[in-house]
């Protein structure tokens, strides 16, 4: 059905020209669907953005034919396009919150493609725009069809880019990234809502993702890009279980595994530079290494414990007997982490875990129970006492771009919190401790003087890491801080996390809903549901018998295709 032949993309910008994509190839075939994965900056996105002419003004495409049924869609004029985008061939953007137009209701946006593309008056774009609902299955169709974005959830927004994407039943469906932030569970929903529609309609579909077991879960054939070229092509299972190109290698090694557990995870520059020695036994860890690790940590103490924790929002107060009702983000939770300990936090979006990790640093105010540092109950300590324990206690944010300011050096980022807590007795010591933390982090010196947007995703957040370390705390809140993150940059990562802790002695909270992750890092598991703890085990145990049926739910729902 489509044919994508020799493309090179081409964009110019001041310090001249960035050979974006180069020599890529691959085809779609009808009812089957085309992996294409690789890390960011590859050349995925925009490989796929040229199909559709999409490009921004600063690219130009210096070579190559995209074939849509024989025709050259490259060659074609603006208004010869148009009417095949959206109609012919369609596609899902990664972000469904800015790919929806804000001011507009859900239902509206799709109503205008049925009229625009399939000449529909409004009671018909109404009535197919609310099947489609029911075929994405979104819950109350009636009520999204009348939402505005920020009023549903992000599953329930990618469901509804999914219900415009197919609304006039396009022949090929391209997929950019539609699952990378979405909870586990509902990431399994949107591939089996994907596969479903495949069958209905036959169409071909491109899935570009840079986690391999989505990859493997969804794909017929499998693209792996690098660096904007093509490394390796073929069918999924042959790519997956007999790779050829090392960087391939890298990508498969370096993603958690379930069955076993490595102190280190293997990096695509291991196999990139020859280098393995990740891959050794010594790099396992055993059962005896679990237990003599448990013991000890049972031996240090506690650090946080946290005693009956609510949080509770106030949402609206009855007009008789002025009785407020409350969203009970945290309700009721009591559990410890040991000293030295990793303990893991997972559950999906809007269980609590966020409100939760916030709450015991008193960023959100708990509305009843005790949370004690070291013997202290934080809710008893002043504003100003507060504030001088924080440098002890530290949180990794989840976006490491809206958590740097942009208009701020990192270097000045760094020492700004050194400054603060009056750690160095000079801007000249700060300074020299700011750039030893770049170096600990993976980065470089003359870094320091860069904003943030001059940095990659992985890059900001070492930086973040560097922040937030370089107090020296005691224990470390990280939200989330891994999951948007390409597989290969989130392997560097998760190993710079493990080093720092072991040389620092650090107690982590680990929050993420991707449940391989949190069974790499940590010794202990709590699993979060509305609000509440469902179950507490350490994480073998968790992963080998889990007792509840929402951590049998969650386990079930991570991709096993490779």
């Amino acid at each position: 059905m489509l044919t994508v032949r020799d493309l090179h993309i081409h964009f110019h910008n001041e310090t001249g020209i960035t050979k974006a994509v180069r020599g890529v190839s691959f085809e779609v075939e009808k009812g089957k669907t085309t992996g294409i994965v690789g890390e960011s900056g590859s050349g995925k996105s925009v490989s796929s953005l040229a199909i559709m002419q999409l490009l921004s003004s600063q690219a130009t495409i210096h070579k190559g034919e995209v074939l849509f049924h024989g025709q050259n869609l490259l060659a074609l004029p603006e208004k010869g396009i148009r009417k095949i985008r959206g109609k012919s061939i369609a596609m899902i953007f990664q972000e469904p919150m800015t790919s929806l137009n804000p001011v507009f209701t859900c239902g509206y946006q799709i109503t205008e493609m049925l009229t625009l593309h399939e000449g529909m008056d409004k009671k018909t774009a109404k009535a197919r725009t609310l099947a489609l609902f029911k075929q994405v299955e979104l819950p109350d169709p009636e009520r999204i069809f009348k939402a505005y974005p920020h009023e549903i959830s992000g599953g329930q927004k990618q469901r509804v880019m999914i219900a415009m994407a197919i609304s006039c039943n396009p022949q090929i469906l391209i997929a950019d990234e539609p699952t990378t932030a979405l909870d586990v569970t509902v990431q399994k929903e949107i591939l089996i809502l994907l596969k479903k529609l495949q069958a209905q309609t036959e169409m071909g579909i491109i899935f570009i993702s840079h986690d391999l077991g989505v990859i493997a879960e969804i794909s017929d054939t499998v693209t792996v890009m690098y660096q904007g070229e093509v490394v390796e092509n073929g069918p999924v299972q042959q790519v997956f279980t007999n790779p050829t190109h090392p960087y391939t290698k890298g990508l498969i090694a370096c993603r958690p595994k379930l069955h076993h557990r490595l102190y280190l995870l293997p990096t695509v520059e291991n196999f990139l530079t020859g280098k393995h020695e990740l891959e050794g036994e010594k790099n396992y860890i055993t059962e005896g290494m679990l237990k003599t690790r448990r013991d000890y940590l049972e031996k240090t103490g506690t650090i946080i414990s946290v005693k009956n924790m609510k949080t509770w929002f106030p949402v609206s107060k009855s007009w008789f007997f002025q009785t407020p009702t409350y969203i009970k983000a945290v309700d009721d939770v009591s559990f410890d982490i040991f000293r030295g300990e990793t303990l893991g936090l997972v559950g999906e979006s809007g269980c609590g875990k966020t409100t939760l990790g916030r709450s015991l640093l008193q960023l959100i105010p708990p509305t009843a129970g005790q949370v004690f540092y070291n013997g202290v109950d934080l809710r008893t300590l002043t504003d100003k006492a507060m504030r001088r324990l924080r440098k002890e206690i530290q949180l990794i944010f989840q976006d490491p771009y809206s958590s740097l300011n942009p208009a701020m050096k990192i270097g000045e980022a760094i020492q700004e919190p050194l400054k603060v807590h009056r750690i160095g007795d000079s801007d000249k010591a700060r300074k020299a401790l700011t750039l030893q933390w770049l170096e600990k982090v993976g980065l470089h010196p003359h870094h320091y003087d860069r904003l943030p947007h001059e940095f990659s995703g992985g890059q900001r957040q070492r930086i973040c890491i560097a922040r937030a370390l370089a107090l020296r705390p005691s224990f470390v809140i990280c939200d989330e801080s891994v999951s948007a993150l390409d597989v290969s940059v989130q392997a560097q990562i998760l190993n710079l996390l493990r080093n720092l802790q072991a040389e620092m002695g650090l107690t982590l909270l680990f929050i993420s809903h991707d449940l391989s992750v949190v069974k790499h890092l940590s010794d202990r598991i709590i699993v979060m549901r509305n609000g509440k703890i469902v179950e507490t085990n350490q994480a073998e145990a968790l992963y080998k018998n889990p007792q509840s049926e929402y951590t049998r739910t969650l386990l079930s729902a991570i991709p096993v295709g490779i």
